[in-house]
């Protein structure tokens, strides 16, 4: 551990295009390097976070380039390049996160959001998907401007956002912490998304006439998975519509006898069911 900062340091510094645009994946993976070992770092200390601070200033530049794309209309284009950027290798599985998580939480501004209230009895903590499959569940849904992605307990807004931005399609969020609702509100905002809206409330009484696709990232259990389920299904006597899911609840879904796995449900990545005819 002793030398592994200074082999760092020395490894980024002869890395003479790390600055360079299209080294963002780089840089973010170099920054998790250096947050590991700087609080045993010691005398190296001062030149990593001499560093650390050039990357940050590299990174909020092309944020900031990535969000002015977007709220020109540009956004698609603006991340098209990040959303398959990877090691070559399939989809990670699993509901870890990735350097695509900190793109994600650069370009979107949130700022802080206001204290959360106590969570309701069945709700779960809010975590956001993962970025990496935030976008290969967009590539796989195919969303057009007629689509409405409603997401189901969408905490700080990641899933109907990036839809927007990446699709045309509509995004609304489903959430029942306000303080969420507000800082996603903010965003939307801040970003210029006129297609994307927040709504504070309880999922069980959501209007279900809208949506083309409904997405959940276990944002409930028990009683009142089965409520949001049921109300579900009966939406799916009028018309077709598909669900994306993630997490605990996808084997839930898989039992559901109204629904049929748009392909094979693999364990680690998001799920889409079909309703059926």
């Amino acid at each position: 551990m002793d030398g592994a900062l200074p082999d760092l340091l020395e490894a980024l510094r002869r890395d003479r295009a790390l600055m360079e645009p299209d080294r963002l994946r780089e840089r973010i993976e170099a920054l998790d390097r250096l947050d590991a070992l700087l609080p045993d770092a010691g005398a190296p200390a001062q030149c990593a976070q001499a560093l650390q601070q050039q990357l940050e200033a590299a990174n909020a530049t092309q944020f900031e380039a990535i969000r002015e794309a977007i709220q020109r209309g540009d956004g698609r284009e603006a991340l098209q390049r990040w959303r398959r950027a990877g090691d070559g290798a399939a989809l990670r599985a699993g509901d870890g996160y990735d350097w695509r998580d900190e793109l994600v939480g650069g370009v979107l501004p949130f700022g802080e959001p206001g204290e959360a209230s106590a969570l309701p009895p069945e709700m779960v903590f809010y975590q956001p998907t993962p970025a990496r499959h935030v976008f290969d569940l967009l590539d796989r849904l195919a969303l057009g401007a007629d689509d409405v992605l409603v997401d189901l307990g969408s905490g700080l807004g990641h899933v109907p956002m990036l839809a927007a931005i990446c699709s045309g399609a509509r995004g609304i969020g489903i959430e029942i912490e306000p303080a969420y609702v507000a800082s996603a509100r903010a965003c939307a905002q801040a970003l210029r998304l006129a297609n994307v809206a927040f709504v504070q409330g309880d999922a069980r009484a959501a209007d279900f006439a809208v949506g083309s696709v409904f997405h959940l990232y276990t944002p409930f259990t028990g009683s009142v998975l089965r409520s949001v389920l049921d109300a579900l299904r009966r939406e799916a006597g009028c018309r077709a519509f598909r669900i994306s899911s993630f997490g605990p609840c996808t084997r839930v879904l898989a039992a559901e006898p109204w629904l049929a796995s748009d392909d094979a449900l693999l364990p680690g990545r998001v799920a889409i069911f079909r309703t059926r005819s």
